[in-house]
């Protein structure tokens, strides 16, 4: 059975070697690695209750985040205070230093996206961000 395009995994597949590789380049710069940034942006929309949670959240174990928040927590991007309810867990949050340097990359990023996809045009590249927004809203009832 011959079919007219690969896998959507194979696709996807592609096309996220070139992303990643191209934001660990702009992430260098700031001195950040990929699950730096992952962990940031985990954090955008406010605190996670418990590091295990923000784990979850951001598909981190929660064993080799901790090395992760050491490093962010050492540059004063993120700040961990024991939560309230048991202070055996801890609350992380962004400091507005953290928030900053998000929005630094976020910006980077969105400029290698265009760079990336211009190709499509500026209507047909909308159209695919909203389609895998949609898809991954789909697939993990998240947004």
């Amino acid at each position: 059975m011959s079919t007219d395009r690969a896998d959507l995994g194979v696709l996807l597949h592609r096309l996220l070697a070139v992303v990643v590789e191209r934001e660990k380049a702009l992430l260098a710069v700031r001195g950040l690695q990929m699950w730096d940034y992952v962990v940031l942006s985990g954090l955008e929309n406010g605190a996670a209750p418990t590091q295990n949670q923000l784990a979850l959240e951001v598909g981190r174990d929660k064993t080799r985040l901790i090395a992760t928040l050491d490093r962010l927590q050492e540059r004063g991007l993120v700040d961990r205070q024991p939560a309230r309810h048991d202070r055996r867990n801890r609350v992380v949050a962004l400091t507005d230093v953290g928030r900053s340097v998000l929005a630094e990359c976020r910006a980077d990023v969105r400029v290698m996206e265009q760079e990336l996809l211009a190709p499509l045009g500026r209507q047909r590249r909308a159209d695919l961000l909203r389609a895998l927004d949609q898809a991954v809203v789909f697939t993990h009832g998240t947004s």
